[in-house]
């Protein structure tokens, strides 16, 4: 089920987009993981939400690398130049992914930058894996289990989550996704964002990313684990082992118009950090207010990242 190299390793390709970063594979917890680094420094690790993959860090990587950091974005399992294996979606897994490349670039801990689906692997790892977690930044994401409690009671959560629970039908997801040329692709990021909209060159690239074979259903396995588990003994162990607090520096980035993670729903997770907690709202900004605002974006992370001792 891995993809040919050849059909995203080009340069210029789908996946192995040209700029100042440099493209490589790692090997991680079984699988061949794929990123684009830049700079010297302590390791910043970048991940992705959906339907994205590493290139929604562009902005991200120059920024850090410039500040003094080792900035690296990578590809999730089943993701852009990421191996597609048949199975291991779920979030315990994905983390040991995370973790893993972290060890494989030879570093003893990471600072972790998640959004979305990338966010809550974040949450996920710095519980896990707390040795190799130095601190910790989520974008769009609630903690784990106030994710799971907002789209189990509230109704305004699960409405504007829906997408999620559509996933749970079988295959015709992933046929929607890649209709068309992946223009589902678009109409979504188009509509989960703010008042500033990405430009159609680069929504063509998400597009033309999803469009390799078999990203459009790997994409969607976390999230039928993250329901289908909900009342399955994984997903209640699951469930129960983030219970742990996160004992790392929290940043939690948010954007005030995101349509499908309801403030309120994000906002209540400073409860599950037991370490310097700081929350930002980004005023009219949506789903992805690494892109749609990257400088004020950017200029927020850098500052937390250099701040020896940031406060609660």
């Amino acid at each position: 089920m891995t993809v040919p190299e050849s059909s995203t390793g080009a340069p210029g390709g789908p996946v192995r987009i040209d700029g100042p970063w440099t493209h490589r594979d790692v090997a991680a917890n079984g699988a061949r993981f794929h990123i684009a680094e830049m700079g010297d420094g302590p390791l910043v690790l970048l991940l992705h939400g959906f339907p994205q993959f590493w290139w929604t860090w562009r902005h991200q990587l120059p920024a850090l690398a410039d500040a003094g950091f080792r900035a690296v974005a990578m590809d999730l399992r089943g993701v852009g130049g990421s191996d597609r294996t048949p199975r291991g979606y779920d979030p315990a897994n994905l983390a040991l992914d995370i973790t893993g490349v972290v060890r494989s670039l030879g570093e003893p801990d990471a600072a972790l930058v998640g959004h979305d689906l990338g966010g809550y692997l974040a949450w996920t790892a710095a519980v896990m894996r707390p040795k190799l977690v130095r601190r910790l930044a989520v974008s769009s994401m609630p903690h784990p289990r106030r994710w799971r409690s907002a789209m189990l009671s509230d109704f305004a959560q699960t409405r504007a989550g829906s997408y999620v629970w559509g996933f749970q039908r079988p295959w015709l997801p992933e046929r929607r996704l890649v209709a068309d040329d992946a223009a589902l692709v678009e109409r979504l990021i188009r509509e989960w964002s703010g008042a500033r909209e990405p430009d159609d060159e680069t929504l063509g690239v998400y597009r033309r990313a999803m469009a390799i074979p078999s990203t459009a259903h790997c994409s969607i396995e976390p999230y039928r684990w993250m329901v289908r588990s909900l009342a399955r003994p994984d997903g209640i162990q699951f469930n129960r082992r983030m219970k742990r607090p996160v004992r790392v520096p929290t940043l939690h980035l948010h954007g005030s118009a995101d349509p499908v993670m309801r403030t309120r729903s994000a906002a209540g997770s400073g409860q599950y950090v037991e370490a310097p907690y700081r929350w930002r709202l980004f005023d009219g900004l949506g789903h992805y207010p690494h892109e749609e605002d990257p400088l004020a974006f950017s200029a927020e992370l850098v500052n937390w990242l250099k701040d020896p001792e940031p406060d609660r």
